[in-house]
């Protein structure tokens, strides 16, 4: 089975953990092997570092704390 990663050009889901029903979108705009640069809808755009997890990538655009919305490449929109 492949780990999803993220691609140039693709747009992906941020779900946020207080609200099931929030969704933003987030293009990334740039990638290297650490680090991904994305526009987030509403925040612009932001370079975060991605880090492994058990179904691919992930990163934290908005920061890391509690309720930190987190973007996964498992979640690309069609």
């Amino acid at each position: 089975m492949a780990t999803a990663t993220f691609q140039v050009g693709n747009t992906y889901k941020m779900l946020w953990i207080g609200d099931a029903d929030a969704v933003t979108l987030c293009k990334v705009v740039k990638r290297t092997a650490k680090f991904v640069t994305v526009d987030v809808d509403g925040f612009g755009v932001k370079r975060v570092a991605v880090k492994p997890c058990d179904q691919g990538e992930s990163c934290l655009p908005l920061g890391s704390y509690s309720m930190a919305p987190c973007l996964k490449a498992i979640r690309e929109v069609a």
